[in-house]
């Protein structure tokens, strides 16, 4: 993944792995800050729980269905969990703007205003694509 690669993605594909060591594969939304690639979830998503355990990650730029190009490089790096998710929700909505609050004013509604979300920061491993 090149910087003109992120610069025009708005998608990635995250993968997360299993105890058995298999990848799960999940398209989202990301922003870039530095040398480091955030995103905002669920906090009880399954990506979550499998990086408590494992943060191991590999990305690549995909389609909004996560359909990785071939060719696409994949990266490996490592991911962690941010309490603070102010920062990297902030860095999100200002790249998805419109997409982003459509979401989120919503549930946050439903869920009387509060996020139970996770931020995560990825850092890619400096040794490049696999």
């Amino acid at each position: 993944m090149t910087a003109d690669d992120l610069a025009t993605a708005r998608y990635i594909s995250l993968t997360t792995y299993r105890r058995n060591g298999t990848g799960v594969a999940t398209p989202v939304w990301f922003a870039r800050d530095g040398g480091k690639l955030y995103v905002w979830t669920n906090s009880d998503s399954w990506k979550v729980k499998r990086l408590r355990r494992d943060p191991r990650v590999t990305v690549s730029v995909c389609d909004m269905r996560g359909r990785i190009a071939e060719g696409t490089p994949h990266h490996p790096g490592t991911a962690e969990l941010l309490a603070d998710t102010a920062a990297a929700r902030s860095l999100i909505a200002r790249k998805y703007t419109w997409q982003f609050w459509l979401l989120d004013v919503p549930t946050a509604l439903v869920r009387r205003g509060r996020r139970p979300h996770t931020a995560l920061a990825i850092t890619l491993d400096p040794a490049g694509p696999v």
